[in-house]
């Protein structure tokens, strides 16, 4: 039995899908980004890179988690 993907992970694949580079990378671009806050990141997703309000926030939130966890 697997475990349903819940938060913003669970946009992970179709983020993949649709924009065509895995969330490593995603990752890695918003860990190089000067920006620190979260809707600063976001909109500079949204404009730089053409994402979707939603998977920008996405990946910002569970990026910026993950930094708060180390």
């Amino acid at each position: 039995m697997t475990a349903t993907v819940k938060g913003p992970a669970s946009y992970f694949p179709s983020i993949e899908k649709k924009y065509g580079r895995p969330i490593a990378e995603w990752k890695d671009l918003i860990h190089s980004s000067p920006l620190t806050k979260h809707m600063e990141l976001v909109n500079w997703l949204k404009a730089e890179h053409g994402l979707g309000h939603g998977h920008a926030n996405a990946l910002v939130a569970h990026t910026l988690a993950e930094r708060s966890d180390n």
